[in-house]
């Protein structure tokens, strides 16, 4: 097996029988040099001890949010922060509901709400608790809030009961770990650099009112974070939007198509450009200085020319063009088609063609449905999911087909 080393991982043990498992997990970690810290949950401590788990942690177990000396060593904040991913095993089916509710009423719950880093759960339970309904849509939520999963697996349980529940093994458990940091270490050690643009942009008639759309910029935003996460150094050019930005990226703010167009200038050369921002194709030739007043008998008509093309310009750039150039296809009628076109003319690699006929995903909406196709004509289809859902299947895609066409180019 290959190896996992000199990473830190907090590990939240929860009150399960499967709770004994943590213990492998942690002699496989601390074998390859890698620093574990632990919180051991009040139900945790049914099953094992804090001295067994300091043993083999070889450091301090956390356990109550209260505990003045654990917070004069270390705050719940801090210990977030310190984790390169927290590892919640076995995940409970009540864990879970406090995960879901945002609930921050112990120390494993406190720092997980706490934490920028991303948490692995490791669910174990009877196999009729994991089928409920209110297991399964807790799960659903859970992906869709960022959670990582892992299991569980089908066999036998300590109940005698056989089926889906068990939870997965420590081995099982190593190697999805040693996946996550292999993956990211790849990306960072290519140093790929990459530009999303995102959101609507403005082209003002007259001081108040102007020509835009409906987009929240919610799906670009989602790939700029998860190209982040990955390790891409990632700039992400967005028109006027409500998101409450998160600082994993560098983030240029901009209004108009025009700017958008010499901010993603400015940010060549890229290894990929990805352009989910819906643009105006076209702006007035002329903005009036002043309000146009409602009795303006002269104003029936507003000329307007073309606005430059971000992703033409880019897909067409023999000097600057970066690796993969992506583009975003909103369509109400022939999606495949529509979006094969504007592949071919832009001269892309990949489109995501987005059906916005629908009123319950695309523009203004928190769910998308995509097809990603690409220059030869393949399709893969992503059914309605939340943005972040789609955004990390996109962004997989992209990266995958990137360290393609560097092996080819090599």
């Amino acid at each position: 097996m290959m190896k996992l080393k000199d990473k830190k991982i907090l590990i939240i043990i929860g009150g399960g029988i499967a709770a004994y498992k943590s213990l492998d997990l942690i002699r496989l970690l601390k074998k390859e040099n890698n620093e574990i810290r632990t919180i051991l949950t009040k139900s945790g401590k049914e099953f094992v001890t804090p001295l067994s788990v300091t043993t083999l942690a070889k450091s301090k177990t956390f356990e109550s949010i209260f505990d003045a000396n654990n917070e004069a060593e270390i705050d719940h904040i801090s210990l977030s922060r310190w984790a390169d991913i927290i590892v919640v095993m076995p995940t409970t089916a009540n864990f879970m509901t406090k995960l879901r509710l945002g609930k921050a009423e112990d120390l494993a719950t406190t720092v997980i709400l706490a934490s920028n880093k991303d948490v692995l759960l490791v669910p174990a339970m009877n196999v009729r608790m994991w089928m409920h309904k209110a297991t399964q849509k807790n799960v659903e939520i859970l992906k869709d809030y960022g959670y990582l999963f892992i299991g569980p697996e089908k066999g036998e349980m300590a109940c005698g009961e056989y089926g889906e529940g068990k939870m997965s093994s420590p081995n099982q458990i190593y190697k999805f770990l040693k996946n996550y940091f292999d993956k990211r270490n790849l990306f960072k050690k290519k140093k790929f650099k990459a530009v999303v643009t995102t959101g609507p942009t403005r082209e003002y008639i007259d001081p108040v009112r102007y020509i835009s759309n409906e987009s929240s910029g919610k799906q670009g935003y989602e790939i700029a974070l998860a190209l982040s996460k990955l390790g891409v150094k990632t700039t992400l050019i967005s028109g006027p939007s409500n998101i409450n930005y998160q600082k994993n990226f560098k983030l240029i703010k901009v209004i108009s198509a025009e700017e958008m167009f010499n901010a993603v200038k400015k940010s060549l050369p890229v290894d990929v450009a990805i352009c989910a921002a819906a643009v105006s194709d076209f702006k007035p030739i002329k903005k009036n200085k002043n309000k146009i007043k409602k009795n303006y008998n002269k104003f029936k008509t507003i000329e307007l020319e073309k606005n430059k093309d971000i992703l033409e310009f880019l897909g067409k750039n023999n000097r600057f063009r970066p690796k993969l150039v992506v583009g975003f296809s909103a369509e109400t009628d022939q999606i495949n088609k529509n979006s094969n076109l504007k592949l071919r003319k832009k001269n892309c690699d990949l489109i995501i063609a987005n059906d916005i006929s629908k009123k319950d995903s695309g523009f203004n909406s928190d769910y998308n449905r995509v097809s990603i196709i690409d220059n030869i004509g393949k399709v893969k289809v992503i059914k309605k999911n939340k943005k972040s859902f789609i955004a990390n299947k996109i962004t997989e895609f992209i990266l995958n087909k990137l360290l393609i066409e560097e092996k080819n180019l090599n």
